[in-house]
């Protein structure tokens, strides 16, 4: 293979990737059926998210292999800390710029100061444990929470069913050794 093609292959793997997670979510037995929601709308929506991400990582200017991008129904979530507002302001004009966007919702947070190596194997943990506490508890769903950590302020992010949901995850979240605060910012699914 030539080192060319590697990163087609890889952007091609991960597109494959986003798609099939998508896919798998699609009309869940637990999930009521007015909530349910076409293969096609997930794929769209994987595609999007896919476009998203690739636009904010290769840009020369932004730095957005940090960022989480979640979309829903065209409506795309952009969360996640970044170093100033021009990376936050610039990462949201590239989503924007992507077909099939509907919305953009900023919910990136400027981080405080300068993170030492301790400070981002300690935020590290935290997700870690974040997500699993929010994988096994069975009043929320796991898989559709985007965590990210910044001195032990989490930030919570994705698109939920309901308030009741949206409090669960917070109190999840608090309830973890090394959180200091948690910044809920999932929106519910319209």
């Amino acid at each position: 293979m030539t080192p060319r093609a590697r990163p087609l292959q890889l952007g091609l793997a991960i597109a494959a990737a986003f798609a099939g997670l998508a896919l798998a979510g699609c009309n869940r037995p637990d999930t009521p059926v007015a909530a349910q929601e076409s293969a096609g709308g997930h794929l769209d929506d994987a595609v999007i998210t896919t476009k998203v991400k690739s636009a904010l990582l290769t840009d020369s200017v932004g730095h957005g292999g940090d960022t989480s991008v979640e979309t829903h129904k065209g409506e795309v979530l952009l969360s996640g800390f970044v170093d100033n507002q021009a990376q936050a302001d610039r990462e949201v004009q590239l989503a924007k710029g992507v077909d099939g966007v509907q919305s953009v919702q900023n919910k990136l947070m400027v981080k405080d100061g300068k993170s030492t190596a301790g400070n981002v194997l300690d935020d590290s943990v935290v997700t870690v444990k974040v997500k699993s506490a929010l994988l096994a508890d069975d009043q929320t769903r796991g898989t559709e929470f985007a965590v990210t950590t910044n001195k032990g302020v989490v930030q919570l992010s994705g698109f939920v069913d309901s308030a009741d949901e949206q409090a669960r995850a917070t109190s999840v979240a608090r309830s973890v050794e090394g959180v200091q605060s948690v910044v809920n910012d999932t929106s519910i699914k319209k």
